[in-house]
């Protein structure tokens, strides 16, 4: 039988620092092979997205988005993950779609900051109060569990809601003061338009950008680009498919040249932050393969807690 694994069943099994460990040790095997298959009707849209990585297997995710649903009470969001083996291309197991992306998202973040950011920063800016938001508190809680975190949101009730939900989290509605206060911000926005203005950071700090996903979207200004040592998880897919890397790349603000790295590059040794004045800005982009090594760090806990 081909087990299914569901966020309330196998959550508790998992460990932050663990899953950024796996991600960036299997960065160390040869890069994936990736490929998106994007269905529309209207406004819904079904995602595929498939990885292969020599030795560790293939997955593929497929998500349905459908909008409307929120005014039926459903979920906007629903799907999940296949696992295959590498040799056999057996099925090796069904992963819930929440457990993965949840894991995924804030683990890929959290390894950009523990190998960029300062070691002794003290302080958390995340921009944006939702889902994501809620997971990033407690990756980055596992990561420095006394780390001061300030969440700001459009909607200031929904920042006041989310920080009541955690001890020592406060909500603020001055976001150039928060920004310039934070040792690491982290956006995970739905904004097109950048919110986040380089002209508000000092010397020293992390910036996290997950929220741009689509080429039309972007979280930070071009200064802010400018002003960092700037890198991305992978540059497969961000350099050629998210805005906030494609706009200014086009508009000649930036070029291919001043992104100094991706996952690949810091595993084998690249330079990353030099010293404590840096700043350094990092681009979450997820990918299949980012999907692949969480559900292996998945499975392989699953399977421990079976024995």
């Amino acid at each position: 039988m081909i087990p299914v694994l569901t966020l309330e069943a196998v959550e508790p099994l998992l460990d932050w620092m663990a899953l950024g460990d796996a991600i960036l040790d299997a960065h160390r095997r040869a890069p994936a092979q990736i490929k998106d298959v994007l269905m529309e009707r209207g406004a819904d849209r079904l995602l595929s997205r498939a990885a292969w990585i020599d030795g560790m297997g293939l997955g593929v995710k497929s998500v349905s988005v459908f909008p409307g649903n929120a005014a039926k009470g459903l979920p906007s969001v629903q799907g999940a993950m296949l696992v295959f083996d590498d040799q056999t291309g057996a099925i090796e197991a069904v992963i819930d779609n929440a457990l993965i992306t949840k894991w995924k998202t804030a683990g890929d973040s959290l390894l950009g900051a523990r190998l960029l950011a300062r070691p002794d920063a003290q302080s958390l800016l995340i921009v944006g109060a939702g889902t994501v938001a809620a997971s990033l508190i407690e990756a980055y809680r596992a990561w420095k569990p006394d780390l001061a975190i300030t969440l700001w949101s459009r909607r200031p009730e929904s920042a006041q809601a989310l920080a009541a939900r955690y001890q020592g989290v406060r909500a603020t509605t001055d976001l150039p003061a928060a920004v310039s206060a934070a040792d690491i911000v982290s956006t995970c926005t739905m904004a097109t338009d950048p919110l986040l203005h380089g002209a508000w950071l000092r010397p020293g700090q992390h910036l996290d950008l997950i929220g741009a996903y689509t080429p039309t979207m972007r979280e930070a200004d071009d200064e802010a680009l400018q002003r960092g040592r700037l890198f991305v998880d992978s540059r497969a897919t961000t350099l050629g498919h998210i805005g906030e890397l494609m706009i200014p790349l086009a508009s000649g603000a930036i070029t291919e040249t001043d992104v100094l790295g991706d996952f690949h590059d810091l595993a084998a040794g690249s330079a990353g932050r030099r010293g404590p004045q840096d700043i350094t800005v990092f681009k979450n982009g997820g990918g299949a393969h980012l999907d692949l090594m969480t559900a292996r760090m998945i499975l392989s806990r699953w399977r421990e807690a079976q024995t």
